[in-house]
Parts: structure tokens; C-alpha cells; sequence
């Protein structure tokens, strides 16, 4: 089954099986609009629609498409770091260069190929709550606490500012690259590599 968004996103969390189906489809349902008519036109009408659920489904879940679209970043951060973390535990302890890879290259292909991944991606498009709550803080915190084991490290702060300071430089970079090619520069990717291999060597190696 589909992970399930963090119960703070939704007005109801999903007790039983068919009801966490019923929210699965609804963000699925979110995450092909996206992509089919943007943000500005997404309605919880329409999504409801292409669903094939009743209206008054997606507001047991949601308020408003906001927060919708919240859920769906935040089961987009699940499906990261699933991925990461089974690809991970396949290519077994290879170091901190081949995890920050791993990393990369899961983010690259979701930006790909995920659904309605290009605008909302982990949240970036939407600003909530605190600075503590703010996407890059809440993807730095889930990266610093599943390979601080890989690692041997303390999940301490500074390997937290560490993380967050390496995954701003690669959001702003990753969005140049696709705004230069659709599917992302591959000239301006091996760049950020690079740069995420020299700073991350000063904390490291």
C-alpha cells in the first residue's frame, strides 16, 4: 500500500484499509491534474472526478487543495526515502559518495517520472507552517536521520545544518537544470555533484 501522508496534512487520518485506498486515489487523482493543468486550475471538484469518489471524500481528508497538495509532497517524501533507503540496503556500505548518488539519483528520477512531482515536489511550491516545518528543513531532518547510521554518525547539529545547507544547494540547482532541459542538464548535474562531494568532504572524510 501507498504510504500514507503525515496525519498533520490531513483533517482525518485513515483508520481502515478501504478508507486509505479512497485517500490513495485522491492524491493520486491530485497528482495527474497537476501535471494535465497546474496548480492554479487543480479544483478538489475535479479531483474528486477523477477519483471516482464523492465530493464530500476529499474534504473528509482535505480542507482545500493546499492542503492537498501538502499530503501529496509529504507522501512524495515517503516514497523517497523508502526508495533510498531499499536501494541503500541492496548496494549494502559503499560510503558517504555512493549514498549522496543514491540520493541524487532518486530525487532526479522521481522529478522524472513521479506524477505531479515537478511542481510540488517535497513542498517547495508551497511555504507552511514554520522554518522548522519548511520543505528543505523537512528533507534535511529525514536525510540526516536515515544515513546518520549508515554513516557512523551522530545525528547531531551540525551534521543537520550539514544536510540542509547540501540540500538547499541542490534544490535551487536541480530547478536550473530542468528549466534549462526537461529532463534536466546533465552538464549542470555533474556540476552540483562535484559541489556536493567537495563540501560534504570537509564533514565527511
Amino acid at each position: 500500500m501507498s504510504p500514507v501522508p503525515h496525519a498533520t496534512s490531513l483533517r482525518r487520518a485513515p483508520v481502515q484499509r478501504r478508507s486509505a485506498e479512497r485517500l490513495a486515489r485522491i492524491l493520486d487523482a491530485c497528482a495527474e491534474l497537476l501535471d494535465e493543468a497546474g496548480y492554479d486550475d487543480l479544483s478538489t471538484r475535479a479531483v474528486a472526478e477523477r477519483a471516482g469518489v464523492p465530493i464530500g471524500s476529499v474534504y473528509r481528508f482535505f480542507g482545500n487543495k493546499r492542503q492537498m497538495a501538502d499530503a501529496l509532497a509529504q507522501r512524495n517524501l515517503e516514497r523517497f526515502t523508502e526508495r533510498v533507503t531499499e536501494r541503500l540496503g541492496v548496494t549494502g556500505d559503499r560510503g558517504w559518495r555512493h549514498a549522496m548518488d543514491v540520493v541524487l539519483d532518486e530525487y532526479l528520477d522521481m522529478k522524472r517520472t513521479a506524477p505531479g512531482f515537478s511542481l510540488v515536489d517535497f513542498g517547495n511550491q508551497i511555504p507552511v507552517g514554520t522554518r522548522r516545518a519548511e520543505p528543505n528543513h523537512r528533507v534535511a531532518d529525514r536525510l540526516t536521520d536515515l544515513l546518520s547510521g549508515y554513516l557512523d554518525r551522530e545525528a547531531d547539529d551540525d551534521l543537520r545544518r550539514t544536510f540542509l545547507i547540501a540540500v538547499e544547494t541542490a534544490d535551487a540547482l536541480v530547478h536550473l537544470a530542468f528549466r534549462m532541459v526537461p529532463e534536466g542538464d546533465e552538464k549542470v548535474i555533474g556540476e552540483l555533484r562535484e559541489m556536493l562531494r567537495a563540501y560534504l568532504a570537509r564533514t565527511l572524510d
